[in-house]
């Protein structure tokens, strides 16, 4: 079957469901690898594979476990459909992030751990490599902008590593992180390019497969993309049948504009939705959410839903309300995501649908708009 061509930015209009060309279900080999610009792994072409998430898995069976799915009524009636949810809130960080620090800190070699490390983030990632960094032995430094919650800077402190607020966004506090890693010999950690990240991000929807195999879509929240990057890996893998979703904020849509495309773009991050905050494309995420279009040759994300931060605040309330957990924004992302499609379409879709709930580190902000519905 002829691949279309990808949708254009004057055709993908904001708030739409974008679809991917339709293609057939591939089945991949499991070690074929997607590249991704240089990145900081000291490859050219950083590997990713479903062999690295089953590798990841093992790594991280020492240290966590598995987190619950979960189905709510009342949840799944007011959407009007089978809704499963993937606690990852429920890991010791609050979020699916801790996967990839503690499956970097794995792979860590006697000179980098002597060195330590340097990454940036607006704060579920800086917790996942703080927390990693304590395991291993080694230092950390987090660079984060003024824009991170304060409640995830003090989780940062908390686990020891040392905290540097550098700029008003994420692309200021990742430009000072990667001079510091020049100047001090820190191994710089990518939060979305570095392969141990995504696979071991991957290991949260080999769980939620592995437990849930008769599910036919997974929304995911997209910031980087390492995490949907690692539920299309496992997709691929295990069940190819499964429509992989990424949902971002409407008002930072640097991976759906990079996804659209055809090569990796920088957008200003206009969202009070820190997790999703992220202001450029990552290559190597962005290498197997092409699919055909990118150099994976995977069969990549069905669609892509952008949301405004209203509807993730809906979301969030509903998941409180209906399934009584707490997520924050990037957490709740996936569920408007959901709900956006069901109100455009304006009827029930079938099936069952699984939606990620990627973290539950709610800011004082979160909380009083929360309380305020």
């Amino acid at each position: 079957m002829p691949i279309l061509p990808p949708p254009t930015r004057e055709t993908a209009a904001p708030h739409d469901l974008v679809s991917a060309p339709h293609m057939q279900p591939v089945e991949p080999t499991r070690a074929a690898p997607a590249t991704g610009g240089t990145g900081d792994t000291g490859s050219a072409t950083p590997v990713v594979s479903f062999d690295g998430v089953l590798a990841a898995a093992e790594a991280l069976a020492a240290h966590l476990v598995p987190t619950p799915t979960w189905r709510y009524a009342a949840l799944s009636h007011a959407v009007g459909r089978d809704v499963v949810v993937k606690h990852e809130n429920m890991n010791p960080t609050g979020s699916f992030k801790v996967r990839g620090g503690l499956t970097l800190a794995s792979r860590l070699d006697t000179d980098e751990r002597a060195a330590g490390l340097v990454t940036c983030s607006t704060g579920n990632h800086a917790q996942s490599i703080a927390f990693a960094a304590r395991v291993a032995g080694t230092r950390a430094v987090i660079v984060m902008p003024a824009c991170a919650p304060s409640v995830k800077v003090d989780a940062v402190r908390a686990l020891g590593a040392d905290v540097v607020i550098e700029g008003p966004t994420l692309a200021e506090a990742s430009a000072h992180a990667r001079h510091l890693a020049e100047t001090s010999g820190m191994r710089f950690v990518n939060p979305g390019n570095d392969p141990a990240i995504i696979h071991g991000h991957a290991t949260a929807y080999l769980e939620l497969l592995q437990s849930n195999p008769g599910i036919d879509e997974i929304y995911v929240p997209i910031g980087s993309g390492s995490g949907a990057a690692g539920a299309c890996l496992v997709r691929d893998a295990i069940a190819p049948h499964v429509r992989i979703i990424g949902v971002q904020a409407v008002g930072a849509s640097a991976a759906y504009e990079s996804w659209v495309g055809e090569a990796e773009v920088s957008r200003e991050a206009n969202t009070r939705v820190s997790g999703l905050a992220t202001g450029c494309g990552f290559a190597t995420p962005q290498s197997v959410l092409r699919g055909s279009r990118g150099t994976a040759g995977n069969v990549g994300l069905a669609a892509f839903e952008l949301v405004p931060d209203d509807a993730i605040d809906d979301a969030a309330h509903l998941l409180a309300t209906h399934a009584h957990l707490l997520a924050e924004g990037a957490g709740a992302a996936s569920l408007a995501g959901l709900r956006a499609r069901q109100e455009r379409d304006g009827e029930a879709q079938g099936g069952s649908v699984a939606v990620v709930v990627t973290g539950g580190n709610v800011s004082t902000d979160e909380w009083k708009r929360l309380a305020s519905r």
